[in-house]
């Protein structure tokens, strides 16, 4: 049946100012999200260096800690991503910021200060739950993003949202910094007693400042209207619809919605979520997206993590470090290669997403991440055996798997479960996707840590090389399956209204 007349003026709106002020409201949840990724492994280094001293932090709690936000965030895409469909996006929206902002304030208050168990358990417990709001956050950014733009210009604005997580890596590699510059100053001629205490409020500084941001989009989000494709669609309100959108968006006066028009069914079908018609019609698009989507973050974490362990810019001993230095280089670290590789991926998507197409740029990117790590792992024992003292040379070379990570598939599997789906299927079912996304960040990070684990008395500040050497070329074998996979079953979504997912015969 033809979609509600304020639909089809919402996919061809002019590009106007709301479509901006949504990015940046929406684009927080993204933000929280990668300065999280980005200050955890620098805040490690200090915890190592703080209250296990000269012990291991150990690969068993590593792999735990890693694990349970990401487990927190695979469940946080599936609950809220079936709230979003259920109660509405706007009505759970700013519950998961609340819960992200609590959280990470709560990250900052860890009890205990010299017990290092307790302070693991509860940042650990307290990273769980940020996780949550960031899984949820997810699938409704998503969504409420994709129902407000238009069909010529959808993608941009989704993969801009997306792109807000380079603005967090910036940040958290810039707070890092600044505060381990700061306090490693202000300790000067202290007791070692002192900057003990000190060390423990810097820590906790770190983590607390990424939340700042996001809380100040809380007002803004509450003042959001619900998405008119949810209204229109799901509750049966196209006038309501028409009416919320007049607040915020320039669009077709309702006397061009006919008064006969308030109730109608949201689809000439009643199939509901997981029945054989569901599977029938739309079992090949949730398979792909869910597909790619593990897969890209197999590979995306573990380069992540790789990033922190293997490369360093610092030619110091680390005997001569103190308990900020590590932490400084690898935020360093991380705003090199965010600023040369990472961002401009971001925003390479930005500009080719809507004029090649999501299934393109994605075959492009994996294609490209597998050949790289090809080209890093044939010569990986050789290199870091002669060349550890001049790693410049493979930091380009690996940095350039951030550069096609983004763009490539790991912006793309965040906009396409959000246009190949029915409104009142469609946050559930891109939380779905996100969420086999994270457990395959476990497979990858767990699987990395324990895959390339040092025997004990080991004493490089390197992983094991040969194990590295494979585990580069399993990655690349993961990105030619997610060619794959992609070629096969993914459906191109460029141009396309959303309305047409409300059909019966796609």
């Amino acid at each position: 049946m033809p979609a509600p007349r304020v639909l089809s003026a919402l996919d061809v709106a002019r590009i106007q100012l709301y479509h901006f002020k949504a990015i940046v409201i929406a684009g927080m949840s993204l933000f929280t999200d990668a300065y999280d990724l980005f200050c955890i492994a620098p805040v490690l280094k200090m915890l190592s260096q703080i209250y296990y001293k000269k012990d291991s932090v150990g690969t068993p709690l590593l792999s735990t800690f890693y694990a349970i936000s990401l487990l927190g965030a695979a469940l946080g895409q599936l609950f809220v991503g079936y709230l979003g469909d259920r109660l509405g996006r706007r009505r759970v929206y700013g519950l998961c910021l609340m819960v992200m902002v609590l959280s990470s304030f709560g990250c900052g208050f860890s009890v205990c200060t010299t017990r290092r168990s307790c302070i693991m358990a509860s940042l650990a417990f307290f990273r769980f739950f940020l996780g949550l709001g960031i899984g949820g956050d997810y699938p409704l950014s998503a969504t409420i993003m994709s129902e407000f733009a238009n069909k010529r210009t959808r993608g941009a604005f989704i993969s801009a949202v997306f792109s807000m997580q380079g603005l967090g890596i910036l940040m958290s590699s810039a707070v890092t910094m600044s505060v381990c510059s700061a306090f490693k100053k202000a300790g000067e001629g202290s007791s070692e007693k002192t900057r003990a205490k000190e060390s423990d409020i810097a820590w906790r500084l770190i983590l607390m400042i990424g939340a700042i941001p996001a809380a100040l989009t809380f007002y803004w989000r509450m003042r959001m209207p619900e998405t008119a494709r949810y209204t229109a669609l799901v509750a049966n309100n196209a006038f309501q619809a028409e009416k919320d959108m007049q607040k915020v968006l320039s669009i077709s006066q309702s006397s061009e919605i006919d008064e006969d028009f308030p109730e109608q069914p949201t689809s000439s079908s009643s199939y509901k979520l997981f029945s054989r018609r569901f599977f029938s019609l739309h079992g090949c698009d949730l398979f792909a997206a869910s597909a790619n989507w593990f897969l890209v973050d197999v590979v995306f974490y573990t380069s992540n993590l790789l990033l922190s362990q293997i490369v360093s810019l610092s030619d110091k001993p680390s005997s001569t470090e103190n308990v900020y230095d590590s932490a400084f280089e690898a935020a360093k670290v991380a705003a090199i290669v965010a600023a040369c590789s990472t961002i401009p991926g971001y925003w390479f998507t930005v500009y080719f997403i809507d004029r090649i197409g999501r299934v393109k740029i994605q075959i492009m990117g994996f294609f490209c991440m597998a050949v790289v790590y090809l080209a890093a792992g044939i010569p990986y024992s050789w290199y870091w055996l002669h060349e550890k003292t001049n790693n410049k040379g493979f930091m380009v070379l690996y940095g350039s798997i951030f550069f096609f990570s983004n763009f490539g598939p790991n912006t793309t599997t965040f906009i396409i479960p959000a246009e190949l789906f029915p409104a009142r299927f469609r946050s559930t079912c891109h939380g779905i996707s996100g969420a086999f996304g994270k457990l395959g960040a476990i497979v990858g990070t767990v699987g990395f840590l324990w895959g390339t684990k040092r025997d004990e008395e080991h004493e490089d500040v390197f992983p094991d090389v040969k194990r590295v050497r494979i585990a580069f070329f399993i990655l690349g074998g993961v990105c030619i399956a997610g060619m794959l996979v992609t070629y096969f079953f993914t459906r191109e979504t460029m141009g396309r209204s959303l309305e047409e997912n409300e059909e019966d015969d796609i």
